[in-house]
């Protein structure tokens, strides 16, 4: 690295540290050069190069820090050219004691609802596509063993492993896995108890989802209830945090109260709440309806002290792509629908962030 203090050959190392520590990370409270985002600085002459490493490729504030980082350093005495190089290294949930973990995940998201008919298989679907459009490596696991849906919303016909075994399969750049696989059409899984455990630890444990790489995120479909399944997920692995989905009804209050205190008796963050269906907009004259009430979910998650991840509308393309096989935010990535989802997932991203972070203080 040639770097210099005159404007003939541009600034030091430290006059560049010292610009960027103007730079605030939002969840973090801290500026990115003491959080040790900051890489790779290369001065020539007038040329100023370096690496922002963040903690999650889907960070809300990506393209900002790059903007401030640019302004910053071309304001600098010497330097005329500035290239800011943007990367995200993902933190794997540790804790000290527990489940072990699942080989090459670093991080399990599972998404969850106390009933079902919320669309919380779609919003599943939908989340783990997201994370994978912000460059972050996904896995998506079926994980509703009675009832698996998850192969019709990613094009996949039912059955299709039942003669070579359960693998995890690459969709829309996510490892899909799913009973529903070696499942044949129209057979019944009559599952309870211990087997619900077995099979629960087998699709964790026993599948390479790490085959051609680690997978910073494992979003976990979970089934409706506080039943046997989402109970032997959280003792066979370490869930890095909860997503509750529900409907905008006052009912969702009740509804999403039962699903908190069934992780918090599990000892499971709950990152925050989502309010599906939550408001029809017409896509002839843009008229918004409150077809089954609004507000219910962000009610809810403000009586619990959760944080409330956002509102998804009701559109009629997003039954239409599941039943297709093409989730709205591959199918259609400039709709409402699809954007919210895309806010959403970056809101998930950072809570497991934060998450990490104070993890990593905790040990220190």
């Amino acid at each position: 690295m040639s770097q210099g203090d005159g404007d003939k050959q541009g600034p030091s190392e430290e006059a560049i540290l010292a610009a960027l520590r103007n730079i605030q990370d939002p969840d973090l409270h801290r500026d990115i050069v003491s959080l040790g985002f900051v890489r790779d600085i290369n001065v020539c002459g007038g040329n100023v190069a370096l690496k922002i490493v963040l903690t999650t490729p889907a960070c809300p504030v990506r393209d900002l820090m790059r903007n401030q980082a640019v302004e910053l350093l071309s304001a600098l005495p010497g330097v005329g050219n500035v290239n800011v190089e943007m990367a995200a290294d993902v933190r794997a949930h540790s804790p000290t004691k527990g489940p072990r973990p699942v080989e090459g995940v670093r991080n399990i998201i599972a998404v969850a609802s106390n009933k079902g008919g919320v669309g919380k298989s779609t919003v599943s679907v939908n989340l783990a596509v997201a994370l994978a459009k912000h460059g972050a490596r996904v896995g998506l696991l079926d994980a509703d063993i009675t009832g698996p849906n998850i192969p019709t919303m990613v094009g996949l016909k039912a059955g299709h492993q039942a003669d070579v075994g359960l693998s995890p399969v690459e969709r829309f750049g996510v490892k899909v896995a799913s009973i529903g696989f070696v499942l044949k059409p129209g057979l019944a899984v009559i599952w309870r108890g211990p087997m619900i455990g077995s099979g629960v630890r087998q699709l964790l444990h026993d599948l390479a989802w790490a085959e051609d790489g680690d997978l910073d995120y494992l979003v976990i479909d979970l089934p409706p209830g506080t039943s046997d399944a989402p109970m032997s997920m959280a003792q066979e692995a370490p869930i890095a945090g909860a997503v509750i989905v529900t409907t905008p009804q006052s009912v969702s209050l009740e509804d999403a109260t039962k699903a908190v205190m069934m992780f918090e008796k599990l000892n499971v963050p709950v990152f925050g709440v989502i309010e599906n269906m939550s408001y029809f907009l017409c896509p002839h004259c843009g008229e918004r309806t409150d077809v089954f009430g609004h507000g219910g979910a962000r009610a809810a998650a403000d009586e619990l002290g959760l944080d409330f991840l956002g509102e998804i509308p009701l559109d009629a393309t997003v039954r239409q792509s599941g039943d297709q096989g093409v989730p709205i935010v591959e199918r259609d990535p400039e709709s409402p629908v699809a954007k919210e989802f895309m806010a959403i997932s970056e809101r998930i991203a950072a809570r497991a962030s934060v998450q990490r972070f104070f993890e990593g203080a905790a040990v220190a």
